[in-house]
């Protein structure tokens, strides 16, 4: 099943790079973690197949979006999203997300099943457990400023330079705080595994996600699951991603090639 085309207005707002490449035969669209952008996403294109078209999620409270605030409940956030990305389902796709966006790929994913009965061709969820395993991370979003910061340091996710400047700090403290808020109020809700491939990336020093609970995806999923584990701590999407790129290239690939 293929959705009908809209015209794409407001939507637009939602994703940067949609049909911009005349040869694409599958959109990949990519979900960010807490505090993060579309930037982290913007070389990708590069190092995958020509056939394929990225599209990063642009959430309220970043870049483009500066000006709205950044909500703090997931469900508001995944239906607005299944709105907006309605357009750009005219072709086959797939999903992409680290920490955060893990969690936001697969509740969209069910919702899209929910209404149309359609799924990623993959789904490639990174540095999060599986989403039926109770959050054991420490709650970040109600601390005191001082706190609230040293532990955004301690992440090692954020740039150096945020820190060096008062001002993008102080912007920047309101998204991550409801970013994590989201993060730390998502409930799980039992349903029935998807279809679709699952490949999940952990890193070996990321002590948020152990293997075990890494390994709980597969519980999510009929069709094929794989895991890999790469050097690195939470944000080894930037260190690993050669490594990763070229993974998420030869599935997409696959999945192509079976449609053809």
């Amino acid at each position: 099943m293929v959705v009908a085309m809209k015209s794409p207005s407001e939507t637009s707002l939602w994703f940067a790079g949609p049909r911009t490449n005349p040869n694409a035969q599958l959109r990949l669209f990519c979900f960010p973690y807490a505090g993060g952008g579309t930037l982290m996403y913007r070389n990708w294109a590069r190092n995958l197949p020509a056939t394929i078209e990225i599209c990063r999620a642009q959430l309220p409270g970043r870049e483009m979006r500066l000006k709205e605030s950044g909500l703090t409940r997931l469900n508001p956030l995944v239906l607005a999203l299944a709105d907006a990305i309605e357009p750009y389902l005219d072709l086959p796709f797939a999903f992409f997300g680290h920490s955060m966006g893990t969690l936001i790929a697969f509740e969209l994913t069910r919702e899209l099943q929910r209404r149309h009965g359609l799924t990623p061709t993959n789904l490639f969820m990174s540095a999060h457990v599986a989403p039926q395993v109770p959050y054991r991370s420490t709650v970040l979003h109600d601390l005191p400023e001082p706190e609230f910061i040293d532990q955004i340091r301690r992440l090692n996710g954020t740039p150096k330079e945020v820190f060096e400047q008062p001002e993008l700090l102080r912007l920047m403290i309101p998204l991550m705080r409801a970013d994590f808020e989201l993060c730390h109020t998502y409930t799980y809700s039992p349903g029935r595994p998807l279809n679709c491939p699952i490949t999940v990336f952990g890193g070996l020093d990321d002590h948020e996600t152990p293997l075990s609970d890494l390994e709980e995806w597969r519980t999510q999923t009929t069709g094929p699951f794989r895991l890999y584990t790469l050097p690195g701590d939470h944000f080894f999407v930037h260190s690993s991603q050669p490594f990763m790129l070229q993974v998420i290239s030869q599935a997409l690939q696959a999945s192509l090639n079976k449609g053809l």
